[in-house]
């Protein structure tokens, strides 16, 4: 129903460690979003499928699992839970194409430290999660 979507490895200042000034940082979180939002509706069209609104897509009670595999681009120590907020703004844009709320996601993350990939990748694999098979 849902393609793999590639998106780019978010900009190291979007890290919750980082210590850029919140105007600089707002202007990159609205880019990834605004980036990962275009790609995410590529992937759509190029599949076949519409873009918006994805909410009816859904049944009542359903969620919208994600599986987003993070690939970094290099060995450096990262924590999971950095990279999973380094990845908000692009979360965000995913729900701004598939318009949905992402308070209907069921976020799975994998970090693969071993294996990067040159410039980094987040690869997300959506599928609907029925109400009647969700975890409680």
């Amino acid at each position: 129903m849902f393609p793999v979507i590639d998106l780019p490895w978010p900009h190291k200042d979007l890290s919750p460690n980082s210590r850029k000034h919140w105007a600089a940082r707002s202007k990159l979180v609205k880019a990834y979003r605004w980036q990962c939002a275009l790609l995410v509706k590529k992937a759509l069209v190029k599949t076949g499928l519409n873009p918006v609104p994805s909410k009816a897509r859904l049944a009542a009670g359903d969620l919208l699992r994600l599986q987003i595999d993070f690939y970094p681009p290099d060995r450096r120590h990262r924590d999971d839970d950095n990279v999973i907020a380094s990845f908000k703004a692009g979360r965000d844009g995913l729900a701004d194409a598939l318009g949905i709320d992402d308070r209907y996601f069921t976020t799975k993350p994998t970090l693969h430290r071993d294996d990067p990939i040159a410039s980094g990748l987040v690869r997300v694999t959506l599928s609907v999660d029925s109400a009647g098979t969700k975890r409680r």
